[in-house]
């Protein structure tokens, strides 16, 4: 899934949110496990509400299906801090075209979305190389600018929401 396009007109690294990087990196790592095993990346999204880690799969046709499929978790969310969305892509550079695990996010009430990617090589029929350090591949579309601030809702109104939820991680601050 790789039709997704990104923003990057500066090569400097903006600040991002100490809990939206938490989010960005878990969900990097998470695919790069599922990759290492031999499996393959379903687009997923990360939601970060009080001290636990949502997440949620969204297989869909197309790219744009999948994008569609997160968006839509993502502006139903409440309470979360933030989120990130996980998907295996491309990202393009002066030597050209290169693989990239990607996770965007935001977080809520934001202008800004972030985007960063482990870069990987791939031979057929070997486990992926990945570079060490995460890239920052750009801006991004924060699909939570539109949501209130996780503290503005109500302790009742959260736990209704992700209180039945299946796939739930500690997140570690």
């Amino acid at each position: 899934m790789a039709d997704r396009d990104v923003e990057n007109a500066s090569q400097e690294v903006p600040e991002i949110p100490e809990i939206l990087e938490k989010a960005l990196l878990f969900a990097l790592d998470e695919a790069k496990g599922k990759m290492d095993q031999g499996a393959e990346v379903i687009p997923f999204t990360t939601l970060v509400v009080k001290d636990n880690l949502f997440i949620e799969t969204h297989p869909g046709e197309d790219a744009e299906e999948c994008f569609n499929f997160a968006r839509h978790t993502v502006e139903g969310a409440r309470g979360a801090e933030a989120y990130a969305l996980c998907y295996d892509g491309y990202v393009g550079t002066d030597s050209g075209m290169l693989d990239a695990l990607i996770a965007e996010g935001g977080v809520p009430g934001s202008d800004d979305g972030y985007a960063i990617g482990y870069l990987y090589t791939q031979e057929e029929g070997c486990e992926p190389i990945f570079e060490v350090d995460p890239v920052y591949v750009g801006e991004a579309p924060n699909f939570m600018g539109g949501l209130k601030e996780a503290s503005e809702y109500a302790d009742e109104e959260i736990e209704e929401k992700y209180l039945e939820e299946d796939e739930v991680e500690d997140v570690e601050e």
